[in-house]
């Protein structure tokens, strides 16, 4: 039987966040872009879960939430320049970046040559992964269903294959924008919130550092 939890006593709800993820278990969280359900990144058990409740094939690849930008330095194998710029202008932000991943790192995200990781803005989960590190997170829904913009899209979604449900209000429903860094030049695969052009031109260096295009 899941739970759902508002965040009037914010400290209760992110220690009871924090056990649900350690147990390990699945954790609908507030994002600042939709509800994501997360897991542990480096339980496989817990990542196979979280595919199975959204029913997603056992590759389908992850997203890696990470709390700073000094974390990509222990789980990319190559940081090009363009990575750098984009994190300055769009970190903390809806922007996902998709680099070549350190060898040997002990988890199952789908994709053992790359990884796709972003940093988000709402700070109970930039505090619960500073507590139990990097999180795989994906949509709080399943695969056919609409973007979960509220607690309860995602609880009609995924039900009791989820522990625990943070309910943190409506959420905006974009989603982020992915770019992969791991060819010769920034190649956007999903537009988002983070318009393509803006992206294209962070990457190569036409605005300042730590700017966005007007």
């Amino acid at each position: 039987m899941s739970t759902v939890r508002t965040l009037d006593d914010r400290a209760a709800v992110l220690s009871e966040t924090i056990s649900t993820l350690r147990l390990p278990e699945l954790v609908v969280l507030p994002t600042d872009t939709v509800y994501g359900v997360t897991a542990d990144a480096f339980d496989a058990g817990a990542t196979a879960a979280l595919r199975t409740a959204k029913g997603l094939p056992p590759t389908a690849p992850l997203t890696v939430l990470i709390r700073n930008p000094r974390q990509v330095v222990g789980i990319a194998s190559e940081i090009p320049e363009a990575a750098d710029r984009l994190m300055a202008s769009y970190w903390p932000g809806p922007l996902t970046i998709v680099l070549p991943a350190t060898d040997g790192l002990t988890w199952d995200i789908g994709t053992p040559s790359v990884v796709a990781l972003r940093m988000p803005t709402d700070d109970l989960l930039l505090d619960v992964i500073a507590d139990v590190g990097p999180l795989v997170c994906s949509a709080a829904a399943r695969h056919a269903d609409p973007l979960p913009r509220t607690v309860d899209d995602a609880r009609t979604s995924l039900g009791d294959a989820v522990v625990l449900y943070v309910d943190g209000g409506p959420r905006t429903g974009e989603v982020s924008t992915i770019v992969d860094l791991t060819r010769e030049h920034a190649t956007v695969l999903r537009e988002g919130a983070v318009p393509a052009a803006a992206v294209e031109l962070v990457a190569a260096g036409r605005v300042g550092w730590g700017e966005t295009p007007d």
